[in-house]
């Protein structure tokens, strides 16, 4: 029933499909991170780091920390593109993206779950805005690889193009988001 369901699909529904599947994978894969035990040195270490990085954000001006915050997450988002090692790239920072929420969460003592935490992250709209670009990035990577396989990459290449620069403006506009929210609250 399924596979009749995705026959009778239109492109654009199917593509919608890949896209809120890449999303949910993503944030389950995140949710596995933010799970995995860790020692109170690994948990310590993984947070300097992250209040290190912040750090850094918070003594650059506007213009800059937005730029140095798109450049790192477009820059993963281009990786993720890559067709068949992309959707294993993007899998692997989400888990990773996991892994700093779960040491924070643990190094800072908090009394909640890592997984709420990272599900308390999407109170805010960049963090919405990233894992759409991430989800376009992996849905469009499993694209392109079924038309290398099928050979119609040509095809698929300008949709490609199209979904690069949605997933630029996406994580530009995401990282000012995030940028303003940053220096507003700390």
């Amino acid at each position: 029933m399924a596979i009749e369901f995705w026959k009778a699909s239109s492109s654009r529904r199917k593509r919608l499909l890949t896209v809120g599947a890449a999303f949910l994978l993503l944030i389950v894969v995140a949710a596995a991170g933010a799970l995995t035990p860790m020692s109170q040195q690994q948990a310590e270490e993984e947070n300097n780091s992250l209040n290190e990085t912040r750090q850094q954000v918070l003594n650059t001006s506007l213009l800059s920390g937005t730029l140095q915050i798109f450049r790192n997450n477009f820059v993963i988002s281009l990786v993720t593109f890559i067709p068949f090692v992309g959707p294993f790239f993007g899998a692997m920072v989400m888990y990773n993206t996991g892994l700093v929420i779960g040491a924070e969460t643990y190094a800072e003592s908090f009394s909640l779950s890592p997984v709420l935490v990272l599900l308390l992250l999407f109170f805010y709209p960049f963090t919405w805005m990233e894992f759409l670009a991430y989800s376009i990035a992996f849905s469009e990577s499993v694209w392109l690889a079924w038309s290398i396989i099928k050979r119609r990459a040509k095809n698929e290449l300008v949709t490609a193009l199209i979904l690069i620069l949605v997933c630029m403006v996406t994580l530009l506009a995401a990282a000012l988001i995030e940028i303003v929210i940053i220096k507003a609250l700390i």
